[in-house]
């Protein structure tokens, strides 16, 4: 039985910009400076203990155990006032017949915060919302998406999975997935089509719109 399985950071909302925000914010303030852009070049689709790991390997720093908590504590001010869903995303969702669910590297509570804060959590359930702190390792290991897929009772060649990160779309490559690479959000660099093809996307997209056309022909 055929499954949608969408990101929802620079899928379903324009998020990777704000997030990436915060967290160069704050890993500045534990003394590893780094701006807005390069964090969105090293960081997006990777979950905030990935990213710890990233930073305290490369640095020798020790991140403090209240990192996530104080990023999770000023994203849901920055979110709750600027987050926006990703364009034509909700006229989508809501024609759109085959099965689907949410398979992201965000923690259930964000993933929720951020699909109702944007109308779009009508378009969904809990019972479809997947998150990486429900598996041993998060993207670009394909433990979320093989996750995703056994719960939702689909088997990995029957899944399509619409992703806008490189660690992203090797995840689900590595889970025998088809992936569609989404580059309309606004974090995308110059270069990111392409480097999303080498990772192993069948397809680009940039709107929204051509969506249901692409999984139509995904699925034949």
């Amino acid at each position: 039985m055929t499954l949608v399985i969408f990101d929802c950071d620079g899928v379903l909302v324009d998020s990777e910009v704000l997030f990436n925000r915060i967290a160069a914010e704050q890993f500045t303030a534990c003394g590893y400076p780094v701006d807005t852009e390069t964090a969105i070049a090293r960081f997006t689709g990777l979950s905030t203990p990935s990213m710890i790991a990233i930073v305290e390997a490369e640095s020798g720093l020790t991140i403090p155990d209240d990192f996530a908590q104080r990023c999770r504590a000023q994203a849901n001010t920055v979110f709750d006032n600027e987050l926006q869903a990703i364009d034509g995303i909700d006229e989508v969702l809501g024609g759109h017949a085959p099965r689907r669910c949410v398979a992201s590297s965000s923690s259930p509570t964000r993933i929720r915060r951020s699909l109702k804060s944007t109308n779009l959590y009508r378009h969904f359930n809990d019972e479809t919302i997947f998150s990486a702190a429900m598996v041993e390792r998060g993207k670009p290991a394909p433990d979320l998406f093989l996750h995703a897929a056994s719960e939702m009772a689909a088997a990995p060649d029957e899944c399509v999975v619409i992703e806008d990160s490189m660690p992203g779309v090797e995840a689900a490559v590595a889970a025998g997935m088809t992936v569609l690479g989404f580059v309309g959000a606004s974090h995308i660099q110059d270069g990111h089509a392409d480097r999303l093809r080498e990772k192993g996307a069948t397809s680009i997209f940039s709107a929204m719109a051509d969506l249901p056309d692409m999984l139509q022909r995904a699925f034949r």
